[in-house]
């Protein structure tokens, strides 16, 4: 690495190792004074342990205190002990221990490093999501009480002192509304106590195989202010994800000019780094004996290198690339890096009126994303497959690397109110209803640039920029909700629920190139977009009027919706330990526009739920069995493709069918001896042609388009782009994961080991069968956890083996531009190699 980069990267982190301090000596300054305390219980005599049953696990998935057990939803929940036992600390962490949880990395034109993931449950998912203009998420990420998803992927949320983590399987429409059209992820962190005091901290040392080593340091403290009535908790972390990719030495000539580039001054081994520092602080204030308010704050702050996929040509001679090898690496020509800086403020008020509980939620989230991302392939692929360098020139007329780089700033804003109510529990008729309302803000300026380009070819006022996109989006919802359930006899509860919405999209600004270029100057004027779009809207440059630094503002589109979701559920105690149920549901994305001027916006689309569950405990409630079958019909989805000169559009383009199941099961097979898996088999596949098209004379899309046909005008001489009966891409048909703990008396403390299995089945990585044949399937994949420990009263060590036979699973694959252009150069997201790590822990 060379002197100065080396200083650069050494100053940043000696920056997050000065605030080390503040993440863990938060918790060793207020934990000093119980060194002294007394320890923790000794572990129970064996005649006691023997005697001992699962625990029981509480949950708020409907919004109100339950038992796990009796709550008809398929739901999987990781509590605290699991999640530190597994030594979860990111969403890729506990995404493979949950079945129903599939999930892919952003690529093209935005950083592909840790911050931007696309979550899917159950099979819903039809690709080319993540796009600043396109669709909302389909899974509805919570934090507490508070939504943390923003439009390109939700907050990863470090995972220290945190209560569970619970994943309702299926539509959630009734109770979390927009963008939990498949299913919501809730992380529920733990709460100030004000009973007493309490104190930790953790340490962590690893060390990638083949990469670099890596750290993590956490502490909380929890601080009663006044006896039973007042307490605040804080938490901090700090921690340095080490790199596994190199950015390797090379050369890439481009045909149409002959100009080799070099990247001699970027390369560099392990180079996907990331520092991260955050905290957390809570306060539960106790106004009286009927009302509380527990304001809270959490902020991080990331900073992140590199790219997350390997690129298969480096090692080969293809595309010009010298002949060097290595297995997890990349040759790119330009910095690639973001930093990602969020907090969220929020405010929970929990009170009683009469029987009644009421409840209002605020929440505000600002997120800050400044990337730098490398963009030579499609410059490359473009050249190489239609002359693409012949359009590239300086000021004096000479022909110039054509390689693109984008500088991206992205600002997001969040702001949501909930009111609800809540009649007793113990009540033979219940009621929850409520009111919400979101506002989400997202501000992008995206920057295309080439080194020495011709100001003829730049954007007005943007130096060396061949493309520009200023815009604004503006995402607005508001409901209300409300579900009755009615104990029809002893063993039966029906329930019924249903969300009343009105949804807003609204997009303006600039996007497009120089009018020297092109700006789909071919097009009809009111599909023109760039400076052509401005003149076809203004005129002369003089009149054009400057929209936040652009040349002008293109175009402003809108939309206004509004319709309902439903549920209904029924279901049957057999017993005190074994439930059945039945249930219908919906669930909804909100639509909206699209940026060519011809296109009509996207509108909502649903996905309809039927399914039968079960939830039993066996053998003194040693034993849990849950399971779902279940058949989703998913209505005029959303797609968004590459269409004319390159404009990503959106459609309503198709229907589809996803019949699966999930099993969940535990088993204490004896006191020391513990089992868990969860399992799910997915058949998700459209039910009728994607043809890629609408009539451009009823504006309907096409779906009967067999090979040599002409529809409307519009030719199809290979027939559907996708054909009925093709399955939907992401998520694989199996999915599960298996763990075996054994604790055992060990000195004067207790020890365990344990060992953890998680498998994916193959999957798609695009729905369309041409990008599939050039961009092909993602491997199954088994990855295989290890780890054993020691704790003596409060303290623990623990040693761990993440994926210790070192398999290199591939989570997705993407390429920097569309597949039949870039697709021989496609990217590959793998899981983290082996990694070996130490931790030590205390509570007091």
């Amino acid at each position: 690495m060379h002197a100065s980069k080396r200083s650069r990267r050494d100053g940043e982190m000696y920056g997050c190792f000065r605030k080390i301090p503040l993440a863990a000596a938060v918790a060793l300054a207020f934990a000093a004074p119980a060194w002294a305390q007394e320890a923790a219980p000794p572990p129970l005599p064996q005649k006691d342990r023997e005697a001992r049953t699962l625990d029981t696990v509480t949950v708020t998935a409907q919004k109100r205190e339950e038992n796990l057990q009796k709550v008809p939803i398929s739901l999987q929940v990781l509590g605290n002990q699991q999640l530190e036992q597994q030594n979860v600390a990111s969403f890729s962490d506990y995404a493979k221990l949950i079945p129903s949880l599939s999930y892919g990395t952003a690529g093209g034109g935005v950083f592909s490093g840790p911050g931007f993931v696309q979550v899917y449950m159950r099979g819903v998912a039809s690709g080319g999501d993540g796009n600043h203009s396109g669709s909302q998420p389909s899974v509805g990420m919570y934090l507490d009480e508070q939504p943390i998803t923003t439009i390109q992927g939700a907050l990863d949320i470090h995972m220290y002192d945190i209560d569970r983590v619970e994943a309702l399987a299926g539509p959630q429409g009734t109770l979390y509304g927009a963008s939990s059209q498949s299913g919501t992820v809730r992380i529920i962190t733990r709460k100030p106590d004000p009973s007493g005091y309490s104190a930790g901290f953790a340490v962590e040392a690893n060390a990638i195989d083949g990469g670099g080593i890596g750290h993590v340091l956490e502490g909380f403290v929890n601080l009663p202010i006044k006896e039973n009535t007042a307490a605040v908790r804080l938490v901090g972390w700090q921690k340095h994800d080490a790199g596994y990719v190199d950015n390797l030495h090379g050369t890439r000539t481009y045909p149409t000019s002959g100009i080799v580039a070099d990247n001699a001054d970027l390369a560099e081994k392990n180079y996907n780094t990331a520092d991260t520092a955050g905290l957390r602080a809570a306060l539960k204030l106790d106004i009286n004996d009927r009302w509380t308010v527990t304001p809270q704050l959490i902020a991080q702050k990331q900073k992140a290198y590199g790219s997350a996929g390997i690129d298969p040509l480096v090692g080969s001679a293809a595309a010009g690339y010298d002949a060097s090898s290595g297995e997890m690496a990349v040759k790119h020509f330009n910095p690639e890096f973001s930093d990602d800086r969020w907090w969220q403020a929020a405010m929970t008020v929990e009170g009683r009126i009469g029987n009644f509980d009421l409840t209002y939620v605020f929440s505000h989230l600002k997120r800050d994303v400044d990337s730098a991302s490398d963009y030579s392939d499609y410059g490359y692929w473009y050249d190489a497959n239609a002359g693409y360098g012949a359009y590239f020139y300086d000021n004096n007329g000479d022909l110039i690397n054509p390689a693109q780089y984008i500088n991206a700033t992205d600002g997001y804003e969040r702001t949501s109110h909930e009111l609800r109510i809540a009649s007793p529990q113990d009540n033979r008729v219940r009621v929850v209803a409520g009111l919400f309302w979101q506002q989400q803000k997202h501000n992008i300026h995206q920057r295309y640039r080439v080194d020495g380009l011709a100001d003829d070819l730049s954007v007005s006022g943007w130096p060396e920029t061949i493309w520009l996109t200023e815009q604004d989006r503006r995402d607005r919802d508001q409901a209300v909700f409300g579900q009755i359930s009615f104990d029809a006899t002893d063993r039966l509860e029906l329930t019924a629920g249903g969300r009343w919405f009105r949804s807003e999209n609204g997009l303006k600004g600039y996007f497009g190139f120089a009018n020297g270029y092109s700006s789909g100057s071919n097009l009809d004027p009111v599909d023109r977009y760039g400076e052509a779009g401005c003149l076809a809207q203004y005129g002369a440059p003089s009149n054009w009027e400057s929209y936040d630094g652009a040349p002008c503002k293109v175009f402003d589109k809108g939309i206004k919706e509004h319709d309902a979701t439903y549920r209904l559920n029924a279901t049957w105690k057999i017993d005190d330990s074994k439930l059945v149920y039945a249930t219908w549901s919906q669930g909804y994305r909100p639509g909206g526009i699209n940026r060519r001027g011809t296109l009509p916006p996207y509108v909502s689309d649903f996905l309809t739920n039927y399914e039968a569950g079960w939830k039993t405990s066996w053998a003194d409630g040693t034993l849990i069995f849950n399971g779902a079958v279940f058949r989703e019909d998913w209505k005029d989805f959303q797609f968004s493709y590459l269409g004319q000169n390159g404009l990503t559009e959106i459609r309503n383009a198709n229907q589809a069918r996803i019949d699966g199941m999930e099993l969940d099961l535990t088993w204490a097979a004896t006191y020391n001896l513990q089992f868990t898996g969860s399992f799910a088999w997915y058949d998700a596949r459209l039910t009728q042609n994607y043809c890629g098209a609408a009539s451009p004379i009823t504006g309907e899309i096409i779906v009967d388009c067999p090979p040599g046909s002409v529809v409307d005008g519009v030719s199809f001489p290979d027939g559907p782009q996708a054909a009925a009966g093709t399955s939907l891409p992401v998520t694989p048909r199996f999915k599960g994961a298996l763990n075996a703990r054994y604790t055992f008396e060990l000195g004067e403390g207790e020890a365990y080991w344990q060992a953890s299995l998680s498998h994916a089945g193959t999957r798609r990585v695009d729905m369309r069968t041409a990008e599939t044949a050039l961009l092909g399937y993602l491997d199954s994949y088994t990855l295989l956890d290890l780890s054993a420990g020691w704790r003596k009263d409060s303290w623990s060590v623990d040693v761990f083996l993440k994926n210790a036979t070192d398999e290199r699973a591939q989570m997705s694959r993407f390429a920097q531009c569309a597949a039949l252009t870039c697709g021989s150069e496609p990217y590959t997201v793998i899981a983290q190699p082996r990694t070996l790590g130490i931790r030590v822990s205390k509570e007091f």
